[in-house]
């Protein structure tokens, strides 16, 4: 839709992606070497001098990767479904949601990480956070606060979130734009994590993920046009 609309975009996966496919994944990645790829990826289309304007949007946790990778180099920055917590906080708070007889072990594990030390002692059932292998990433990550980051901002910023995330909530995305007031917030009715409009439940919602039969929100879209043509 972009494209359409005379707006070339460029996107690609997270290195990790690659490794695990070639099933060779770096136990030693860490968060900041996703940012050290979006920087990268800024940097060469700002050399290129094809392209006017260089904007950057990032998803999820590409949000705060995108976040960094474009203060003090791109020309406008696009939050969807962002969070506006350190990931600490937003994973104990999904975990007091979703399975709240875990949410001491959630808080125990990560003071422990705040320290800077990895452990083993965690429920299994908290592996798939937790896993020793991935913990220094989520030290690295968790080091970050989006807050503090979006508020030194000097670009237009656009913060998109919808009413159906079950991940990211939309106080995040509220505390993203209380946090830099200059940026522009907009809220799309029903639209879920992944982007698409979902009128049903939670259970629809989750099944959406895997499904290839729906369409990006229109007004994700739109809002995305609105934003980015009055700039060009």
């Amino acid at each position: 839709a972009l494209t359409i609309n005379r707006i070339a975009t460029f996107r690609y996966d997270k290195r990790i992606v690659k490794q695990i496919k070639q099933g060779n994944p770096n136990v030693n990645i860490l968060f900041d070497d996703f940012v050290t790829d979006a920087i990268s990826v800024v940097d060469y289309f700002k050399k290129d001098k094809t392209y006017k304007k260089i904007y950057v949007i990032g998803h999820s946790q590409g949000s705060l990767v995108g976040l960094l990778a474009a203060k003090d180099r791109a020309d406008g920055f696009i939050s969807i479904a962002g969070a506006g917590r350190s990931i600490d906080e937003v994973i104990i708070e999904q975990i007091n949601r979703n399975a709240p007889m875990f949410i001491e072990d959630t808080k125990r594990v990560f003071n422990v990480l705040k320290e800077g030390k990895t452990t083993e002692e965690y429920p299994p059932a908290l592996a798939s956070i937790f896993n020793i292998g991935v913990q220094p990433f989520i030290m690295n990550w968790m080091s970050y606060n989006p807050q503090e980051i979006i508020k030194s901002l000097k670009i237009p910023a656009l913060i998109l979130n919808g009413t159906k995330d079950l991940q990211i909530t939309e106080e995040d995305a509220k505390l993203l734009k209380k946090a830099q007031p200059n940026a522009q917030l907009s809220i799309i009715e029903n639209m879920n994590h992944v982007l698409f409009t979902i009128e049903g439940d939670s259970l629809e919602n989750y099944k959406s993920y895997n499904e290839s039969i729906h369409d990006v929100s229109s007004e994700l879209i739109s809002v995305l046009l609105n934003f980015i043509e009055p700039l060009k």
